[in-house]
């Protein structure tokens, strides 16, 4: 008896998108996978300073959210990851760029695996 190949999937959320100030990817759906990790890289910063906050939202619907109980994720460096388990059906990032008038630009993936 072989063992069953998993399934897996990476979307791209974002791509060479200039984020600033508080934002929300657009949601993907997720409902078959039992595991995923986000993978945030910053390509470029306006300044120095400008810190970027990421929080992992879910939802069952698609329409209402809530934050995940994964806690709080700043970029540091090139590339920021995390895993994120037990999310039920929809998934998306809430964030907020700092301080006030500061941009990232960033590419954010979702990596899904039944």
């Amino acid at each position: 008896m072989s063992p069953l190949m998993r399934q897996s999937q990476t979307a791209v959320l974002e791509r060479n998108t200039t984020l600033t100030g508080e934002f929300a990817t657009e949601p993907y759906e997720a409902a078959w996978a039992g595991e995923a990790r986000w993978f945030v890289q910053v390509l470029d910063r306006s300044t120095e300073d400008a810190e970027l906050t990421l929080t992992t939202q879910v939802s069952p619907d698609g329409l209402t959210w809530c934050d995940h109980d994964g806690g709080v994720h700043r970029t540091e460096g090139e590339l920021t990851t995390w895993a994120v388990r037990e999310f039920g059906q929809w998934l998306r990032v809430r964030g907020e760029v700092t301080p006030a008038g500061a941009q990232v630009k960033v590419r954010l993936y979702l990596a899904v695996k039944s």
